[in-house]
């Protein structure tokens, strides 16, 4: 007699949805698991932000950019899907910070912004000396409260200062969640920094004793060429057609939506917006909260998630030929203070960073704009985003030309905000779906970690959750390790 197979559903295919198929799939058939996946996505793509315009020789991101090294889940897979040989290091140069309308380098040994070598911090001129003489402060300052959850603002002010936070925290900060530090939650963004101040006291001190030194190269000697961040040649949207090419084409379902959820017993029904209902043994909500609590709108406790705030942001690639910038920058990019007057957040060098991305004698700027309490500026128009935003940077730059093209990339409402509570929130949350929608996992940016190996964390994570409940744990675990 043939076993009746579990059925799987992984709703969203960005990353997350992504890493939970391919990882199911892969349990599946190496273990011969009875277990039928079905891959649930609204859009006639799957990859989510992770989209490459390729054009003219250039290789544009419109999304996501790169990912840190060190988050080796992402070079695994990579690995698993045939990717790791199109894996490139960015090029390292100087960053700036854009303060009172001047490119200040960003101080040496400081980490995320906090100073841990005391000369480049005092001799740097982004800081008045009383705010250096505020800073030094955090020598003296008691812990936080410990256990206690507040907001990166409060954290960093307290700790090092107005000034120091708005001139060089912030900026760096918030461009990574697009959002506000005040309303951040310490404890769901960057809690490494909260527990390195309640082992050491002071952050300074503790940064410093936690970061590896570098060593020095004698004389002569050539410095590593790679930076801390990686990216395929090909664009990160070709990452995302490998995973997929590696799933069973018959497992995908393109351009449906969920519309409803309802337990039916042991069992799930799913709605779709063209009116078929599937049924499913368990399920990966691999989508933004909101549509997660759309589509649980029955049960009550995912009602929290509707007051999550997410942020819609902007990118602008900006085409020139080489000689259209008259004053050139020795660095990378540079994050812009909230103080001035700009519009944009911060702008990479591409052609700089990453040399794959630009032919020869061409030059390629990617600006941000768009932020927590400043996102009218993605509504306007494609002409009038690109001019704002080369208004800006002729203020640090001499553009002599009008760019050969520009592309922008408009994401509504896609950064969520881990505001103060959110870890608590999640936890809530995830304590009332284990109690009363036994076999449904949630994976994805809003809810473990934004950046793409925090979500393909996720999905690996979920896939485990999935085998466990399924009771196939034992033979499966080697798969998605």
């Amino acid at each position: 007699m043939t076993e009746e197979k579990q059925k799987i559903i992984i709703i969203g295919g960005g990353i997350a949805g992504l890493t939970s198929a391919f990882y199911l799939q892969k349990a599946v058939q190496e273990h011969k698991l009875p277990i039928d996946i079905k891959l649930i996505e609204a859009s006639h793509r799957l990859g989510g932000k992770m989209q490459t315009v390729v054009k003219d020789g250039y290789t544009i991101e419109r999304g996501p950019d790169s990912f840190l090294a060190r988050k080796t889940s992402m070079i695994r897979l990579a690995k698993e899907v045939g990717m790791d040989s199109q894996l490139v290091p960015n090029s390292t140069g100087k960053s700036y910070v854009l303060v009172n309308e001047k490119l200040h380098s960003m101080p040496g040994g400081s980490i995320m912004g906090i100073p841990t070598e005391i000369r480049p911090f005092m001799t740097t001129n982004l800081f008045s000396i009383p705010g250096k003489l505020r800073a030094v402060a955090d020598f003296l300052l008691p812990r936080s409260e410990s256990g206690k959850d507040q907001s990166l603002g409060e954290f960093f002010r307290r700790r090092l200062g107005n000034e120091v936070v708005e001139n060089l925290i912030e900026p760096l900060l918030s461009g990574i969640y697009a959002g506000d530090i005040d309303q951040l939650s310490l404890m769901s963004t960057f809690p490494q920094f909260y527990e390195v101040e309640q082992k050491y006291r002071s952050l300074i001190l503790g940064m410093k004793k936690t970061t590896p030194s570098q060593p020095k190269k004698p004389d002569g000697e050539e410095k590593p060429k790679g930076g801390a961040f990686l990216t395929f040649k090909t664009g990160l949207q070709s990452f995302a057609e490998a995973i997929e090419a590696k799933l069973d084409p018959k497992s995908i379902l393109k351009g449906h939506r969920v519309d409803k959820i309802l337990k039916d017993g042991k069992k799930y029904e799913l709605f779709l917006n063209n009116g078929e209902t599937l049924v499913a043994d368990t399920i990966i909500s691999a989508t933004p909260h909101k549509v997660t609590q759309a589509m649980f709108s029955e049960y009550s406790f995912f009602d929290p998630f509707k007051s999550v705030p997410s942020t819609s942001v902007a990118t602008v690639a900006l085409a020139f030929p080489e000689e259209a910038i008259k004053t050139d920058i020795d660095g990378t990019g540079f994050v812009v203070s909230r103080n001035g007057d700009y519009s944009i957040t911060a702008c990479t060098w591409t052609h700089k960073k990453w040399a794959h991305s630009t032919p020869k004698g061409k030059v390629l700027l990617r600006c941000y704009v768009g932020r927590a309490g400043d996102e009218t500026i993605v509504d306007l128009s494609d002409d009038r985003i690109i001019k704002i935003v080369l208004d800006d940077l002729k203020k640090t730059m001499d553009i002599t030309m009008e760019p050969d093209f520009a592309i922008v990339s408009r994401w509504k409402n896609s950064m969520p905000q881990y505001t103060v509570g959110h870890k608590q929130r999640l936890e809530t949350i995830l304590k009332h779906v284990k109690a009363e929608l036994p076999g449904v996992f949630l994976a994805g940016a809003s809810y473990g970690g934004v950046g793409v190996p925090d979500c393909i964390d996720q999905g690996e994570a979920a896939v485990q959750d999935v085998l466990d409940y399924l009771k196939v744990k034992d033979t499966s675990k080697e798969a998605v390790r």
